[in-house]
């Protein structure tokens, strides 16, 4: 039976930076993987070219039954740190609108330089390693198909869900809840919404810049301006990928949801209509309505509209009558969607849920059930936005519960 200081089951971005925190202070580290490689969910992150934090910070990015857990953790370990650590490392920035992304604009530069650390530090690497169990004794003992092992500590950065291909698929969860432990419900986030409405039939591929707010039992949980992605089950692109956790909670609960798309952000009702009056009267010559409409928004889109507003595409755009026009403004400022549910967790970035914070130790990341026990990034009930914000949490709490983890003896057992 191999003995460490520090075990952390996970090797994904919080559970390398874990091992690389504890390691710096001296101590004997195991990452345990039951992938074949480690970090592989860090390759798909910014469609490979890992958007790996956010020069925007604060809590209102960040979400979770309890938001403002995430302040204690930043202050151990902020943006500012996290860009110096893997400049450190050899990660030149490359800043886009205040994204960061490594100057060679690919996700493995990222999973090649915390491979180098942890080699350079001596961290043992366990990969391919199936657990059968986890205790503890003295110290913890975790059973696997590649031997025993135990640590003074244990870290939990095992992920929750999204994205199963990248190991995220839940076997560590009984072992948590083994420990005392509870989980906030768990759903996908960052991912597609589902919608069966007929508006959105044929406009699959149709890119938009709107406005999008999600209701749930008629209150207004979200709204936010950012690009649209038609597709054929519903709603993608960054925009509904913000809401989709609202929405995923909602429908879990059999609850009334709809979006609200507003595909004329950027302008008021009047001025839509005004808009629409010219191109129809002044400049319609001999343009149909759907003619008219060109330039304005995609052809499909156009269509849609003049569709749900009972406006013939055909009709001359001339003959277009003011009640009409009003009413296709009114609906290109608030088209009403129903949505059913959310895509499943292998396409979601993240999920929202998992441990509750409330059972975790703000400062240590240390659980307040078992002495000793940690967690880090997706498995605790933390969730940020799209733009690098759930990597920062990985980074910043991996650092925290590696850190802590490896300083012996922080408070007495009380299991």
């Amino acid at each position: 039976m191999k003995e460490y200081d520090v075990l952390i089951i996970g090797a994904g971005a919080s559970g390398c930076m874990a091992a690389i925190s504890a390691a710096r202070q001296g101590k004997r580290v195991l990452l345990i993987e039951h992938l074949d490689k480690i970090g592989k969910k860090i390759l798909s992150t910014g469609n490979g070219k890992c958007n790996y934090t956010n020069q925007m910070q604060g809590t209102s990015y960040y979400r979770g039954t309890d938001p403002v857990f995430v302040v204690s953790i930043f202050e151990q370990f902020s943006m500012e740190e996290t860009v110096a650590f893997f400049r450190e490392l050899g990660i030149y920035p490359k800043v886009k609108n205040g994204y960061y992304y490594p100057y060679s604009e690919q996700a493995a530069s990222v999973v090649d330089v915390l491979t180098m650390e942890l080699k350079r530090l001596a961290v043992d690497i366990c990969c391919s390693c199936e657990i059968t169990s986890v205790k503890k004794k003295k110290w913890f003992v975790v059973d696997t198909n590649q031997g025993s092992f135990t640590g003074k500590s244990l870290i939990f950065a095992c992920g929750l869900l999204a994205g199963r291909k990248t190991g995220c698929d839940g076997s560590a969860f009984p072992y948590i809840e083994a420990f005392g432990h509870h989980f906030i419900d768990v759903v996908p986030s960052l991912v597609q919404m589902k919608s069966k409405d007929s508006f959105l039939k044929d406009l699959a591929g149709i890119r938009a810049e709107i406005c999008l707010k999600l209701q749930i039992d008629g209150e207004e949980v979200f709204q936010d301006v950012g690009e649209l992605l038609h597709i054929d089950q519903g709603l993608s692109g960054i925009v509904s990928f913000q809401a989709s956790r609202y929405a995923a909670y909602g429908c879990k609960a059999h609850k009334d949801v709809w979006g609200e798309i507003d595909y004329y952000p950027n302008g008021n009702y009047g001025e839509l209509y005004d808009l629409i009056t010219e191109r129809f009267l002044t400049f319609g010559y001999e343009k149909t309505a759907l003619e008219a409409l060109i330039g304005l928004f995609p052809y499909k889109l156009g269509r849609a509209f003049l569709e749900k507003a009972n406006i013939p595409p055909n009709l001359a755009a001339k003959k277009v009558g003011t009640k009409q026009r009003k009413n296709l403004a009114h609906l290109i400022k608030q088209v009403r969607i129903p949505i059913c549910g959310t895509k499943e967790y292998a396409d979601a970035q993240v999920c929202a849920g998992g441990v509750s914070t409330k059972e975790i130790d703000a400062k240590m990341l240390e659980s307040k059930k078992v002495s000793n026990l940690y967690f880090c990034g997706e498995v605790v009930d933390i969730d940020g936005m799209c733009g690098g914000y759930n990597l920062q949490w990985a980074w910043s709490s991996g650092y925290v519960a590696g850190y802590h983890a490896s300083q012996e003896n922080r408070r007495k057992s009380v299991d």
